[in-house]
């Protein structure tokens, strides 16, 4: 699929920051490909409950195009939306995916976050990168590899944002969700 308002239909390398905007319809506006194919499916679960905080992920591969995803908590459910193009050769040209997973939070057993310093000569520590997991009391759908064969595996939801994939902003605010989900981790649903 191409992307309207670039010459020869390519998308950009660099895609807008949406770390600015509070909001999640505006965020997904900025950033996404398919803002409004995205916000309907989450619309549909989310149905008015209030968005405590989200993160956004997009970039390009050679082989499917354009993969872009939106999770959204409500404090007590992520949803998750995940958009991606077809292979070519497996459809259509232009067509792409569209799906949608609701995780309860309480399915959440564990919050980690990484975050990788660095150090200015003048001493100024920042992050540079953050990679952020949560575990889940599910088990991994994926066959299991050679070494971990007969071992189950949770399932996992993994983020990550650098310097020069999403930038400060991007780095900050999936922080920020990281600590959102932990917070409504164990609480007693009321």
């Amino acid at each position: 699929m191409s992307s309207p308002g670039y010459g020869n239909g390519d998308l950009p390398a660099v895609f807008p920051d949406w770390s600015p905007y509070t909001d999640l319809e505006s965020a997904a506006r900025a950033y996404l490909r398919d803002p409004d194919i995205a916000l309907e499916a989450l619309g549909g679960v989310l149905r008015g409950a209030s968005v405590l905080g989200f993160t956004l992920e997009r970039f390009v591969n050679e082989v499917n195009g354009v993969w872009q995803e939106v999770v959204v908590c409500d404090g007590s459910r992520l949803v998750l939306w995940h958009g991606e193009d077809v292979p070519p050769g497996e459809g259509p040209p232009g067509s792409m995916t569209s799906s949608l997973r609701v995780v309860p939070v309480s399915t959440v057993t564990e919050v980690g976050c990484r975050r990788r310093l660095t150090r200015s000569d003048t001493g100024e520590v920042r992050v540079d990168s953050i990679d952020v997991y949560l575990l889940l009391s599910s088990l991994d759908e994926a066959p299991p590899s050679d070494e971990a064969a007969g071992a189950p595996r949770h399932d996992a939801l993994r983020f990550g944002k650098t310097l020069d994939d999403g930038g400060a902003g991007q780095i900050a605010r999936l922080e920020e969700f990281a600590r959102l989900v932990a917070s409504v981790v164990g609480r007693p649903m009321l």
